[in-house]
């Protein structure tokens, strides 16, 4: 296990990210057209705004004054409105469904990397993707050893690759997943025609 995580190269939000498991899993969230920093940056501004990342504390702010904190410049993300009231139902969700103990999603009954993968592709926001890139993220830097979780992450959990945020260790690692990604975007756009 990574002991403190490097994916905004800022101490302090990297600090929230490393000891708030609800911060981690917001910033994935947030990993979405905006850099990978700002993204996982996002928490940091909501734990200054709000005093907490608690999901329970989010869950229990009005939707609207929320989303009014996501807002503020700078913004947690460029679409404030329809992200941070993602933030707020994930928050909900992690309340509801884990009784506000994000780490249970991944720890609960012992699962393994399938089962975590299904319960991550169950929370608000949470596609396919997304949820095999946090599984690996979990396995890599987080020291989840659940059988099968690099089989469950696909691609994203093959040691050796910079594909995601899972391999962002370093300002360099940051840089290599940068070109990978840039690189897939351009092969995508030429495969258009």
């Amino acid at each position: 296990m990574t002991e403190t995580l490097h994916l905004v190269g800022d101490p302090e939000a990297d600090r929230i990210l490393t000891e708030h498991p609800f911060a981690l899993l917001t910033g994935m969230l947030l990993d979405q057209q905006i850099p990978m920093e700002v993204a996982f940056d996002g928490p940091r501004k909501i734990q200054e705004r709000l005093g907490s990342i608690d999901p329970a504390t989010i869950a229990q702010t009005d939707p609207e004054e929320f989303i009014a904190l996501c807002a503020a410049t700078p913004a947690v993300h460029r679409f404030p409105s329809s992200m941070g009231q993602r933030v707020h139902d994930l928050a909900a969700a992690v309340v509801e469904d884990w009784d506000g103990d994000t780490e249970r999603i991944w720890t609960e009954g012992d699962p393994d990397g399938k089962e975590v993968l299904k319960r991550l592709k169950a929370l608000p926001g949470f596609g396919d993707q997304k949820a095999k890139i946090f599984l690996a993220l979990l396995g890599k830097q987080r020291g989840l050893d659940a059988d099968g979780w690099r089989t469950a992450a696909g691609d994203y959990g093959k040691d050796g690759v910079h594909m995601s945020i899972a391999d962002v260790t370093s300002a360099d690692s940051l840089t290599k997943v940068r070109a990978y990604k840039k690189e897939k975007k351009a092969a995508a756009k030429a495969a258009k025609g």
